[in-house]
């Protein structure tokens, strides 16, 4: 009955104070439909090419803009001074412009992974657009399958996304939830306090413990919620895998909350303390993206973060309906950071 009360109070508490819902609960769900909904046709969005206006249209000129259509590149034809204002102001991936009897591609070196995709289209199209000129056959394309690592097909970045934010989720709530709290407490002499009331320490800590951990429920539902209803992404896996995997991860950046708690004495201390870990996992661990572009020692840097792991467990199964079998490494990569957390925040943990 005490814990009861205990955890009862922490929802009370936390349902007063609307801007930690804002962000717990609702801005996960805007940068769901944010970002699914601007990439919604794939992962990325439509590649596009500028053409420069010849003075005088030729019959090259339309087999090249016709084979450039064929290839689903989205071409914006201007006038020679219109296409330079647009690159004058950085607007412009690719431009292709009359260049003697040929053409020449410009690429803008602000936007190489946009304009390289582009580039190697457009020389595609030249070659159809060249072969139909002289009635040759057209260079034979091989087909393309666009489907995840598990061979489930979905061109929805959405479905991507999902996991990575439940994953984000968790270490938010581990790092803001848990250990900022916890620096307040000791800051605002809260646990001092505690100390000289008849609650028991562990009825305070497990109340706390209780509430995160179902507000990582709340959060995970209605997040898997929208994906299904606004872009038909459903769980492929097990739940039982998948509350598994989420059990885990939810202990493990808990942990590192309370650990990092013990490094701060205030709240601002703790808040720059919290984002040098939490920036790092945000952007390497494939939240939003994967760095499969990035240097090969990165890459294996990063695979050893807790977060990487986690959530390629937690896309094979939620996206690609895999078991755990071949991400056995991988969880024990988070079990360890969790329990080495742990041991330092039992360590390193104060009451004043």
């Amino acid at each position: 009955m005490m814990l009861w009360r205990q955890f009862s109070m922490e929802w009370r508490l936390y349902a007063r104070d609307r801007v930690a819902m804002f962000w717990t609960m609702a801005f996960p769900v805007l940068l769901l439909l944010g970002f699914g909904t601007i990439f919604r046709d794939g992962g990325g969005p439509k590649l596009s090419v500028v053409r420069v206006q010849s003075a005088v249209q030729s019959p090259h000129d339309a087999a090249l803009d016709q084979a450039l259509t064929d290839l689903q590149l989205k071409v914006q034809t201007l006038t020679k001074a219109e296409a330079e204002a647009r690159w004058s102001r950085g607007e412009t991936a690719a431009q292709v412009e009359p260049d003697g009897e040929g053409y020449r591609l410009r690429l803008n070196s602000y936007l190489m992974a946009q304009a390289g995709a582009t580039a190697g289209l457009v020389n595609q199209a030249w070659l159809m657009a060249q072969a139909r000129m002289s009635g040759a056959p057209e260079p034979q394309r091989i087909p393309v399958q666009v489907e995840s690592p598990g061979h489930k097909r979905s061109t929805n970045y959405a479905s991507f996304l999902l996991p990575g934010l439940l994953g984000l989720n968790l270490v938010s709530m581990g790092l803001f939830s848990v250990g900022m709290v916890n620096v307040s407490y000791r800051e605002k002499g809260k646990f001092r306090r505690l100390a000289v009331t008849p609650l028991p320490k562990w009825i305070f800590l497990l109340g706390q413990v209780l509430h995160r951990l179902t507000i990582t429920v709340v959060q995970a539902a209605i997040l898997i919620l929208v994906g299904r209803l606004v872009f038909g992404i459903q769980n492929q896996g097990s739940f039982s895998h998948l509350l598994l995997i989420m059990t885990l991860g939810t202990g493990c950046f808990m942990a590192f909350g309370f650990a990092l708690s013990g490094f701060a004495e205030t709240s601002e201390g703790y808040a720059a303390i919290s984002n040098l870990v939490f920036f790092p996992l945000m952007l390497l661990s494939g939240v939003y993206f994967t760095l499969d572009a990035a240097p090969a020692w990165l890459q294996h840097t990063v695979a050893l973060l807790p977060l990487a792991p986690f959530l390629r467990a937690l896309r094979a199964v939620f996206n690609d309906g895999a078991g755990l079998a071949g991400h056995g490494l991988g969880l024990a990569i988070v079990a360890a950071w969790g329990f080495a957390a742990f041991l330092l925040a039992v360590r390193r943990f104060r009451w004043s």
